[in-house]
């Protein structure tokens, strides 16, 4: 074996062991997603994520860690608002994000979390996740607010009038969330709130 290999292998950085996490912590979200928390098995895992039951066992032993790390792991891409200096092309953008997140396996899982209890480590780790998107809506909201963007208004109600509509369109499935949906409620909400001043 040439030492030039082995060294060039020390240094790749990742590598087989870092593809082998992500392949299983994508694969845990989708089967909490479809199973929810309590029906997710190691064998399943193993068998969407393409590796050995082994493999999971060895980088998770405790099965709860294992859902609370695949849920951390997409907590930053859910929870972030762009601030643009534009409010009404921030807030659509969020909806527009929202309503891809909500359409995919982890946001199934979210949406799932709403309900289940929440004394499981996981569920919780779920909640939190949902907790930080509407804090970091609520931030970008107040700093509107703030800057004169948007008169004085209570910035969670906010969210949930321009929300409540992607949950219910994504969530019935009877026709795809556009970005023009998003310009129409955010545009009405809008001009309902500074009417209201």
């Amino acid at each position: 074996m040439d030492p030039a290999d082995d060294g060039e292998r020390t240094r790749r950085p990742g590598g087989r062991n870092a593809r082998v996490r992500t392949q299983i912590l994508a694969a845990t979200a989708e089967l909490v997603a479809r199973d929810g928390v309590a029906g997710f098995r190691y064998e399943d895992v193993a068998e969407v994520a393409g590796v050995h039951r082994t493999s999971v066992y060895r980088h998770w032993p405790d099965r709860e860690q294992l859902v609370v790390d695949a849920v951390s792991s997409y907590a930053d891409q859910l929870a972030s608002v762009a601030d643009t200096g534009d409010i009404h092309r921030d807030l659509v953008d969020f909806l527009v994000a929202m309503a891809d997140g909500l359409q995919t396996p982890f946001g199934r899982a979210l949406e799932q979390a709403i309900q289940p209890v929440r004394e499981h480590a996981s569920a919780q780790a779920l909640a939190q996740i949902l907790e930080r998107r509407v804090a970091a809506l609520r931030r970008r909201v107040d700093d509107a607010v703030s800057r004169g963007e948007l008169p004085a208004v209570d910035s969670a109600f906010l969210g949930e009038m321009i929300s409540g509509p992607v949950h219910l369109i994504v969530n019935r499935g009877m026709r795809p969330f556009s970005r023009a949906d998003a310009d129409r409620i955010v545009r009405v909400v809008l001009a309902g709130l500074r009417a209201s001043e």
